[in-house]
């Protein structure tokens, strides 16, 4: 018998042993997010977009040397990219109002050349170059140079500008520096506002999912009070009460209607949550309500919260930008990425790099924004790693 015994029992072999150990560890739910989100190479772009933006916006304006509102007459609408004149191996650039200035070689732009006459009957301006006289006419737009036998002298090289990357509007600032300005301006009201968004709509929403009953049923017709008041009349009340301060007004506002969807959704997770079998063993084990709302309820609410609190992100920029884009928002010289597509409108046909560049800004905020909600909520989904 024992002899039988010894048969069927024998220590197992190095090899066997290794097939019985574990092949790695369990991870967390936290991994899990991260690693789901690290799949999705959108989510992942756009977050290191968004990154590079909140830097840009940051520290950019203090590497351009310039404010939103320093300004040059001199360099009006002038362009990215430079159309020069060369006249003695020297370049010079024709700007809109009719002002001739000096280039170097690399594309920064010097000093405007001083008029020697107006010739109003010819509609002329006379300069002196290297002891000669030059006309620009304005005749015709844009204007052209000529040369004392009345030849025309061609743009025949384009010069990057290095001193405006971007470019100047139509009262000669930096466009780059009040694009990192207004990147600033909409990225802070959208902050300010997601976290208005949170602390109020998280505990606003769980409140009236937990009560139910008429506590719910009277709280969330507020919110559809609330939610059916249009946001530009709040900006507009606001306005008017706190003397045309266009910044503080769009923050207020949008701290006073727009928590109502986060509200929503955390009511909506709170109401299917709570019938749960551990939010009964919590309160059979005498658990208080601000517990178990705090401990168990809005700790697993917390991925459809963080995924409509990166969807809402955009849609505040969207609301800070059209605001100040129909003259709602900020106050001048501030810079804004609604004001400039708004200043931008009047020098649309001549020069339509205004409008592009903050247009194109305001597109790729939302669009990385967008695309980590995405991410996240596919990230948060537990069907994900089935």
């Amino acid at each position: 018998m024992a002899e039988a015994l010894s048969n069927k029992w024998q220590p197992l072999r190095q090899e066997q042993r290794e097939t019985e150990k574990i092949a790695s560890e369990g991870t967390t739910y936290l991994q899990n997010v991260i690693y789901l989100f690290s799949r999705r190479k959108s989510a992942v772009i756009s977050l290191i977009t968004v990154i590079l933006v909140v830097l840009a916006a940051i520290f950019g304006p203090l590497l351009t040397g310039k404010t939103y509102d320093y300004q040059n007459l001199s360099h009006i609408n002038v362009p990215p990219r430079l159309k020069v004149v060369e006249i003695a191996g020297d370049y010079y650039y024709i700007t809109t109002n009719q002002k001739l200035v000096a280039v170097s070689s690399d594309g920064l732009l010097l000093d405007s050349l001083p008029r020697i006459k107006d010739d109003s009957v010819n509609k002329r301006f006379v300069y002196e170059i290297d002891s000669k006289p030059y006309f620009l006419s304005y005749r015709q737009n844009p204007p052209i140079l000529e040369d004392e036998n009345g030849n025309v002298i061609e743009s025949t090289k384009s010069l990057w500008n290095k001193q405006y990357p971007l470019g100047t509007d139509a009262l000669g600032r930096d466009i780059l520096t009040r694009l990192l300005y207004g990147t600033r301006i909409s990225l802070a009201v959208a902050f300010i506002a997601t976290l208005v968004n949170l602390l109020i709509g998280i505990l606003y929403g769980s409140v009236a999912g937990y009560a139910g009953g008429h506590v719910d049923m009277v709280m969330m017709r507020i919110v559809d009070v609330i939610s059916s008041i249009p946001m530009n009349l709040y900006v507009i009340l606001l306005m008017v009460l706190f003397n045309n301060s266009g910044f503080i007004s769009i923050i207020l506002a949008l701290g006073i209607v727009y928590w109502v969807n986060m509200a929503r959704v955390v009511r909506s997770q709170i109401l299917s949550l709570k019938e749960e079998d551990f939010v009964m063993a919590a309160r059979t084990m005498g658990s208080s309500s601000s517990y178990i709302l705090r401990k168990h309820l809005i700790v697993n609410c917390i991925g459809p919260i963080t995924v409509t609190a990166t969807m809402q992100i955009p849609a505040a920029i969207f609301i800070e930008a059209f605001m100040s884009f129909i003259g709602l928002g900020v106050t001048a010289p501030m810079a804004s990425l609604g004001t400039m597509c708004n200043d931008a409108l009047e020098t649309l046909h001549s020069a339509p790099y205004q409008l592009f560049f903050p247009a194109a800004a305001i597109c790729l905020i939302m669009f990385a924004f967008n695309f980590i909600g995405d991410g996240l909520r596919d990230a948060f989904d537990p069907r994900a790693l089935r």
